[in-house]
Formats: structure tokens, sequence, C-alpha cells
């Protein structure tokens, strides 16, 4: 038996993976042990539930893995410096203390947090992003593409896998970077770096893309291949501690919005224009890769691979008969990357592939078992009273209520690994509800009205719903509502945020001012209790698709333990929980939810992404 643990950590939204003779073991973020969103400390959480999922001590591990390689990440950080000097002086002296202190010296640093003596591996991120795509993936081969904010030196790759081989081909470098222009317009639009660009992204169908040729004329310069030059007079990043600078606020005609503050018409339009602009990057990018290697398939990592919008469009326009989405594209599945990378590339073990894929549906995570008179001890810790009830009974109970117009959560099984929600902890709702968008919002989620959700349907119903070209179950491509569904609306004199006082659809909680859906498709293999969940209710009301978000509020961790979750459900307006195999009705608490004055001492907890 050989083992390999991954880590990713330092930069945000640390984690650990370990992988056992080729398998995906467990893989967990820190954040949701430490209730510290994208938290970027050492995983200690992490790598522990890890281990003492697999019965390991760190003693028994046989190595120990790095998703990037800090000495040439650091040269990369040195040789911006000289480049842009005097003027990225300041930022390098910023910096300067943490890398001499510790992140130069990271095999060092990473073996005393362990507590041991011995050597640390380390691996290219944007290999370890391509291993992560590719190993995992159901093609026995396939092309690839990484593209994210900035690795060592890369900020997009592209290759081919093929059985156990990954080979990488081209790069595009840092300062030029699809991630870094996309983080740029999250900064300006007002919201957080490394974690808002999904707002951004959600922002979009409510603007419209004026200001996408000003961009493509001034700020970036895009190849026919997808790969880019970007005018750095408008960037920060490479010489300051901003993203964006004076003439870039010229351009777009003021300055930053202030977070937090009334989101105008500009703020969606350039959200819209922006989105223009990486779909087009992302599309040329796959046509591209498409021509030089004759693949039907392509798998994807690195951040902008989660931008569902742009990697839909490329399903819907591209060249590729499949694409296949790493679940935790960002800096978290670059543990499990770089695990995977070693047990092929160094090691040099063969690649069986799995059906439908090797993710196991993303559900990595901690345990919330059926039955477990630890959590038992801690819901009666609490006050919490609940019914016991079989996996039939629960399923169809979750069915009746969702039927009912009731909000339900669900915390069951192992939690999923990557930022979204799949069914193990995950707050669920009717699609077909006119208020239930807003309602989740505002009553449930504590943020932005304009938040789109997204829906679970049953796989093979989906095209019944959605303008679909292949499955979806990791809620990774968008894809439009089907003309059979939708309803007809007049937009003639509504704007922005107005948009969404119009229904759509015959499913409107899902349906998105443009009539698009982040779509999560669901199939008895990768997610058997929720396909019985969708099954009953699809008997009680002819209809397969219900809402899905994940079970937090805003600027909290996914919930991960049987307290995690009974504390937010009483925190908020969700009518029922399910924890395993109990069935915990809002009525019957002794608890009242808390107070307006108790909601926000609780929320406070929790800092705004």
């Amino acid at each position: 038996m050989t083992s390999i643990l991954g880590i990713s950590a330092y930069y945000h939204d640390s984690a650990a993976a370990l992988v056992i003779d080729g398998n995906i073991v467990g893989a967990a973020q820190e954040e949701r042990f430490t209730r510290v969103k994208g938290d970027s400390s050492f995983p200690h959480h992490a790598v522990g539930w890890c281990l003492h999922f697999a019965g390991l001590s760190i003693e028994d591990v046989d190595h120990i893995v790095f998703y990037e390689r800090p000495l040439v990440h650091f040269e990369r950080l040195m040789m911006s410096s000289l480049f842009t000097a005097p003027r990225g002086l300041r930022s390098f002296i910023h910096i300067l203390p943490d890398w001499l202190t510790r992140k130069l010296w990271l095999e060092k640093e990473i073996a005393k947090e362990l507590g041991i003596d011995r050597k640390i591996d380390f691996v290219d991120h944007h290999r370890s992003h391509a291993a992560s795509a590719f190993y995992p993936s159901p093609f026995s081969q396939a092309a690839i593409l990484t593209v994210d904010g900035v690795g060592e030196w890369s900020t997009a790759t592209w290759g081919v896998g093929t059985g156990n081989e990954i080979e990488l081909k081209q790069e595009l470098r840092f300062p030029n970077s699809l991630g870094l222009l996309y983080s740029a317009f999250t900064y300006y639009c007002g919201f957080k770096i490394n974690s808002g660009e999904y707002k951004l992204m959600g922002l979009a169908p409510y603007g419209r893309p004026l200001y996408a040729e000003r961009i493509l004329q001034h700020v970036v310069h895009l190849m026919d291949d997808g790969t880019m030059l970007l005018n750095q007079d408008y960037f920060g990043y490479a010489t300051g501690l901003v993203s964006t600078t004076a003439r870039f606020h010229q351009l777009f005609e003021g300055p930053p919005r202030q977070p937090e503050t009334r989101i105008t018409q500009r703020e969606m339009d350039l959200a819209a224009s922006i989105q223009v602009v990486i779909n087009e990057a992302l599309l040329r990018m796959g046509r591209f890769i498409h021509y030089k290697t004759g693949m039907n398939q392509l798998v994807l990592a690195g951040g902008v691979a989660l931008n569902c919008v742009a990697t839909g469009h490329l399903s819907t326009a591209g060249p590729f008969d499949q694409i296949w989405t790493q679940p935790a594209a960002g800096d978290a599945g670059g543990a499990l990357g770089a695990a995977l990378s070693f047990w092929h590339r160094d090691l040099n073990q063969p690649r069986l592939t799995a059906k439908p894929d090797g993710m196991h549906g993303a559900f990595l995570g901690p345990d919330i078992p059926p039955e477990s008179p630890v959590d038992d001890a801690v819901l009666e810790a609490m006050g919490a009273v609940w019914d016991a009830l079989d996996e039939s009974e629960l399923q169809t109970r979750i069915a009746t209520d969702i039927a009912a117009g009731k909000v339900v959560a669900v915390a069951r099984g192992r939690m999923e690994f990557g930022p979204r929600a799949l069914g193990a902890r995950s707050i669920l709702g009717d699609a077909r509800s006119d208020s239930m968008q807003t309602r989740m919002n505002l009553k449930v989620k504590f943020r932005e009205s304009f938040r789109p959700f997204a829906p679970m349907v049953l796989a093979e119903d989906a095209d019944r719903y959605f303008d679909c070209r292949q499955e979806s179950p990791y809620m990774l491509l968008v894809y439009p509502v089907t003309q059979s569904q939708r309803k007809e609306v007049s937009d003639e004199k509504l704007f922005g945020i107005d948009l969404l006082k119009q229904s759509r659809s015959q499913i409107p909680a899902i349906t998105h001012v443009d009539y698009s859906a982040r779509l999560q498709t669901i199939d008895p293999a990768r997610n058997p209790f929720v396909y019985g969940v969708l099954t009953s209710f699809k008997q009680q009301t002819g209809c397969s698709v219900i809402v899905n978000t994940s079970f937090n509020v805003r600027g909290e961790p996914i919930v991960n333990t049987a307290e995690d979750a009974y504390r937010c459900f009483m925190a908020t307006e969700i009518d029922s929980l399910i924890v395993g195999n109990r069935y915990l009705e809002r009525t019957r608490q002794p608890s009242p939810p808390l107070d307006e004055t108790a909601r926000a001492q609780w929320l406070q907890r929790f800092e705004l992404d």
C-alpha cells in the first residue's frame, strides 16, 4: 500500500487530499473545520481528518507533496519587481518578510507544521491543476486546459493526457492572465478577490455588454488562440497592492465601487462586458486546443474553470463532444492534483478510468452518518428534537416538504470537496415557486437579492427543462432553460435588479434573468439519496427540478458537522433540517429562532465575502 498526502496552503483555500494506491480516499478544505471562509493557513484540520479517516499517522504516509514550487514562485515575484522597478518595489517590500521567514523555506516549514523531519516533494502549480482535471475524469485520453490567476509563472496551460501521462505543451505567462483580468473587474465592481468572482458572474445577466469593445480595444489584446496581452498601464497587481490603476478608473468612468454600497447599472454593465470577454477567450482557447490535438474530450481546472457561464458557452459553442471540469477546480483541488501527479508521474503507476468518473460525486470529506451516538449527544445538548426515519421515509418527507413550499436543509453523508454543495450539505426548495429565490436570498442566506440559484434535475429529464449538451453532475455548466418551459415576458421598462420581478419560466426560482441556469444533473450512481428525493418529488408533482444552494449563510463556509448544521438552521428561516437520518421540524424545536439582535451577533462571526 502506497499513501500520498497532497497539500495546498498559504495563498487561499487551503486543503489536504489523501490518495492510496491511486484511489482518492479523502479530501477536504481547511475552511470547513476552522469556519473561516477561504482559510489560507496550513491545513492542520484537513490533514488530521484525512489521516484519521484512513487510520494512518503522519509517519505512515509514504509521500507528502505540495501543490507548487515555492522557489520558482519567488523567482517570479523577484523578477517581476525588477522588471517594473521602481514601481514594483513597494509590493515586493510588502511580501518580502513573509517569504524570507517562511515561504522560501517551505520544505522545512511544512515538515515543522506536520511535526516530522523528512523530505517534502513539490509539483508545478499548473501541473497539479492538470492532474486534478485529467486523472479523475472519465476519459482515457483528453485535451487539458488549466486557467487561473497565476501559479509560479504560468497563468494558463494546455496539453494532452493519455493513460497515466500528461504532457503540457504551451503556457501563458504572468502578467498576462485571464484570471487576473477577471479579478480586476471583481475588485473594481466592489467584490472580494478570490471569493467574489462568482458574484460578478451572477450579476452579468442584469447588464448589457456596453464596455466589451472598450475592454478589447484598450485593456486586453486577445489572440486567435485565446492567449492575450494585458495593457499593464491599467493594472496594479504586478507593481502595487491593488488590482486597478487610475487609468483603469478613468477608462470606466469612475472609482471602484465601495463594498456593500448600492450596485448601480454601471457595475451590471461592466459585469456583462467582462463576461463576454471571458466567454470569447475561453472559446478561442478551446478551439485552438481542439485544432492542435484533434481530441473530442476536454478537461479543465484552475479558478477560471469555475466560471460556469464560460464553460457552458464552451460546451455549447465549442468543438468538443464533452468537457469535464474538476469539481474543486481552484487551489483546493491543487492538493488532490499534486498527490495524483506524484502517483502517476513520479511513481509511474498505471491509470484506470473510472465510471462515471473518479471523484465519487465529489463526496470526499467528513461524514455525517445516518445514525451516530456522538451526533445524537451533540444535538441533544443543543436542545434539538427530531424523528428518526429510514432512508425511504426521509426521501419522501423531504420531497413532500419541498412540494409544500418549505425550505429544507440537508446535512447527510460525506461532505463535498470543492465550492459547490451537491446534495450532502445543501438547502433545497421548490423551483416552481415565484417567491423562493427572494426568500432564500433574504431570509435564509442573508445575501444580495440579485444572486441566482441552481437547479437539481433528474439526469434523464434534463433535456426536458434545459438545452444541455451533456450531463452536469458537479454544477459547473450553465445552460438555457428550454423554450417549452419559458413564459412570455416584456422587459422593456425594466432594468437591472428590477428584472427579478418577472417570472420567466415554469421553474422561476432557478431561471436567471437571461433564461439561464447553473445546472446539476442527478444520477443514481453518484448521488443515490438525492436521486430518491427527486424521484419522489416528481411522483408527487410531475416536476423533477428543485432548487439547490449551499448550506451556509453569506460569508460562512459550508456546514461540516451536525453542530454547524443545527446552529445555521436555528439562525435562519429554514423550515426543516435533515442531519443523517434525523428529521427536524422548525416548529418542534424548543428554542425559537434567533431574534434580529442575536442573529446579527451570530452573523458577525463571518467576514462578508
